[in-house]
């Protein structure tokens, strides 16, 4: 299958981390237009502050139209320069994965398994359709942690997961996608999501983007509230000692801040919290350590196709590689909506 991306990509939900703002920007007479007097009041007062804003934003939308050749050329770069110090985390194996996870799967996939079934092997939480399940071995979550300390300190070029992590390591330039990422996706994660998220593109996922994100003293501390270019989402807390730094949870992303009620979600080391993506979210401030997350942003061309979730319109696709945003030109065939499983 042929992925794509949608033209909106390089234009919207530019993050301004100065002024805790999303942007779009077309052209620097729309921007004016629209963001002129809102950034006025969140402190952006002299012309010298407007045009180093007008300037971070051309250069994002530039650095987006380049991104596909730059990471092609960090993948290749990386692949012939960075030597692994665990190869063995770049290929999923069972003996990776938590009992209580496979456990989880094996329910999914048994014959008339239900969504009220699958909630009786999980923790109740305070947020809305938010789930918290053991994913990894804490052993398998060190070496993984290792491996991508390794790669930080190497000189091999390293590209930034979105405009709001500073630090982070995107995994398909380290070609975790065939070997882990894919057959997670595929034969662990669509048994559980398509009962847990008929209704946003649990049955049908087909495509992902794979990020892990670092908090730590003097670094990114906090994430602010935000939602994912993704149908549902996957993230996994890794490691390593920290304190504070919970996830809060709202509505849907058409519903104001002001009019939601947030509820926290403890991270706990070697567990995944799964969540729809278009759920809006956000991480509090680390008060001490280093945390390290892994994200999977699991994606449904078969939602998308219809409505692109960051500019509400349908897409207008560009080519791309890889997976791109998820998007297909053709409806997905009928072996996208039932996943398959290992577990029998």
């Amino acid at each position: 299958m042929e992925f794509y991306s949608c033209s909106c990509f390089y234009t919207h939900n530019i993050f301004l981390e100065e002024y805790k703002l999303h942007v779009r920007f077309t052209s620097k007479e729309q921007f004016l237009k629209d963001y002129r007097d809102v950034l006025r009041s969140c402190g952006c007062v002299t012309d010298g502050d407007l045009h180093a804003v007008l300037q971070k934003v051309e250069s994002e939308v530039d650095r987006r139209r380049n991104l596909c050749e730059k990471s092609a050329e960090r993948t290749a770069l990386i692949s012939s320069v960075y030597r692994a110090v665990h190869g063995e985390v770049y290929c999923l194996q069972e003996s990776f994965l938590a009992p209580e996870f496979l456990q989880l799967v094996s329910y999914a996939c048994s014959e008339g398994a239900t969504c009220r079934g699958l909630l009786d092997h999980m923790e109740p939480l305070a947020a809305q359709r938010v789930y918290r399940f053991p994913v990894f071995r804490k052993e398998f979550c060190r070496m993984l942690i290792e491996e991508l300390e390794n790669f930080e300190r190497s000189e091999a070029p390293k590209g930034r997961p979105n405009t709001m992590n500073n630090y982070g390591i995107l995994l398909n330039e380290l070609r975790f996608d065939e070997g882990f990422i894919t057959p997670l996706r595929e034969r662990y994660l669509q048994p559980i999501t398509q009962l847990l998220y008929p209704d946003c593109g649990g049955r049908s996922l087909d495509s992902h983007k794979a990020f892990v994100v670092k908090y730590a003293m003097g670094q990114d501390l906090d994430l602010d509230y935000h939602y994912d270019n993704a149908e549902v989402t996957l993230n996994v807390c890794l490691g390593k000692e920290f304190t504070d730094g919970n996830l809060y949870f709202g509505d849907m992303r058409q519903v104001p801040l002001s009019e939601s009620e947030c509820a926290e979600v403890e991270h706990r080391v070697a567990s995944g919290l799964l969540h729809r993506g278009q759920q809006m979210h956000g991480a509090l401030r680390i008060s001490s350590g280093e945390r390290w997350n892994l994200i999977v942003w699991l994606r449904a061309s078969e939602q998308r196709n219809r409505l692109c979730p960051m500019c509400n319109q349908p897409p207008r696709l560009e080519e791309t590689r890889g997976f791109g945003d998820g998007f297909t030109r053709a409806p997905p065939g009928p072996d996208t909506h039932t996943a398959s499983c290992l577990l029998h």
